[in-house]
């Protein structure tokens, strides 16, 4: 009998949980985890699950990775906390910048640190707006984002997300926020009409959006290289290619927002390599210390930087910043990262393994409820249709994605659903072909679960 002092009942009181249906969630209770080792997690009840979505797209060791809880220890006992306000500064954070910089996809100049990848898409419009103040351009201030985009939950992180549930009833997104099209080329190409076809024209309209807002008032442009928490929507061929240029054309700003795709997913250390991108900041987050202590980071080009401190020299400070900006145990714990990615060769290994994966994706286009399957590394989603020919939606009621995820779990896996009925997975990077397969097996049973549940 539950006599109120269950975890489970003491969550329900006391907890508010995000993307949760909270009024569900007072009567269902939540799942509660208990332990991780490598790619699996353990429930309360001893269950043992494949955590295909990595916890949210961010644990790429997995979980139970020593030398992180180490390192994690090590600077605890040396320098718990420190801050790098006002000149201050401490070994993990020079070492953290000096590494990252040297890892940097394209020339870099400087690190900025936060804690989530809100805050570093928080912070990139701050930066945007600071940098055009400095240059004396004060109109020049809308940031364009995407459709489906996600970017975060602060105000202006959820402002540039182009998610509906990020935007009801919270007011949002706020003034000088524009979205333009999602690429998607399943869902919104022309009939007939090629990838490259579809990018030419998605470009075209984002000139023509620019033009009609005026250019001189059009900041930056930011984007995901893979959108994810969208439905992992992997560009169209040339899109980026026919992007970039206008962006230069008309002294726009580009934004590489890496929170998901940075370190390995996409099979290069940043998705900057795997799409040819010439970004002028990069956000990261969630992979850069593997999940085990929060912290994100903005790197930003010399261009903008050098605009930046000559503005703080003139007005006598650059008053942003958050108290745990480059906390010295999570610093510490990201370093110790960067350097099992290297020494374990990550990007390498999700090479050798990534193959196996899409190619497992994409066989489930052969799945009676499967409209596409999509992907690139070890990040992928399937969509689930009532109609492959017409690429019918199934009735939100019917709860296809709800079922499939639900199935998943009856079947020892974690997945992500999102609106639309659409299935993510991204697994930690150390997953093995053999553990791949057998990720892919608890998929297609629980689709096939819901072939049955749907009696089609």
């Amino acid at each position: 009998m539950d006599n109120g002092n269950s975890a489970s009942s003491r969550d329900v009181a006391y907890v508010l949980h995000p993307y949760t249906n909270l009024e569900v969630h007072k009567s269902a209770g939540p799942q509660i985890i208990t332990s991780g080792k490598g790619i699996y997690v353990q429930d309360e009840e001893g269950k043992e699950y494949i955590e295909g979505m990595a916890g949210l797209w961010c644990a790429s060791l997995g979980f139970g990775e020593e030398r992180l809880v180490k390192a994690a220890e090590r600077q605890m006992r040396t320098l718990p906390f420190y801050h790098v306000f006002a000149s201050k500064s401490h070994l993990p954070a020079i070492d953290l910048a000096e590494k990252l910089i040297g890892m940097a996809p394209v020339p870099m100049s400087k690190i900025f640190f936060a804690n989530s990848g809100s805050e570093a898409t928080d912070s990139v419009v701050k930066l945007v707006w600071y940098y055009n103040n400095a240059l004396g351009r004060p109109e020049k201030k809308k940031i364009i984002s995407r459709q489906r985009a996600y970017h975060g939950v602060t105000v202006a992180a959820a402002s540039m997300t182009g998610l509906p549930f990020n935007h009801r009833d919270f007011d949002l997104p706020i003034e000088g926020f524009i979205h333009t099209d999602c690429p998607h080329h399943y869902r919104n190409a022309l009939p007939g009409e090629s990838e490259e076809a579809f990018s030419e024209r998605l470009a075209a309209n984002l000139e023509q959006l620019i033009e009609d807002e005026g250019p001189d008032t059009v900041a930056a442009f930011i984007a995901e290289p893979v959108m994810g928490a969208g439905g992992v929507i992997v560009p169209p061929k040339g899109y980026f290619e026919a992007i970039q240029p206008i962006l230069k054309k008309h002294d726009i700003l580009f934004i590489a927002d890496e929170v998901i795709c940075g370190f390995g997913r996409t099979g290069n250390m940043f998705a900057t390599e795997t799409y040819n991108l010439q970004p002028d900041m990069i956000t990261m987050a969630k992979a850069l210390s593997a999940a085990y202590l929060p912290i994100s980071a903005v790197m930003i080009n010399e261009r903008v930087a050098d605009v930046v401190y000559e503005n703080s020299g003139k007005i006598g400070s650059f008053g942003h910043g958050f108290t745990y900006s480059a906390h010295p145990v999570s610093a510490a714990v990201a370093l110790e990262t960067l350097n099992i990615y290297e020494e374990r060769d990550i990007v390498s290994h999700v090479r050798s393994v990534m193959g196996r994966f899409q190619d497992g994706l994409r066989a489930f286009e052969d799945h009676s409820l499967v409209g596409e399957a999509r992907g690139v590394g070890l990040v992928g989603a399937i969509e689930m249709v009532e109609d492959k020919d017409s690429k019918e939606n199934f009735a939100p009621s019917a709860s296809v994605g709800v079922h499939v995820a639900a199935r998943c779990l009856e079947h020892g896996l974690i997945v992500r659903n999102l609106p639309g009925d659409i299935i993510t997975l991204c697994p930690p990077l150390v997953i093995t072909e053999s553990e791949i397969d057998m990720l892919l097996e608890r998929l297609r049973m629980a689709l096939d679960d819901t072939v049955s549940f749907l009696g089609k």
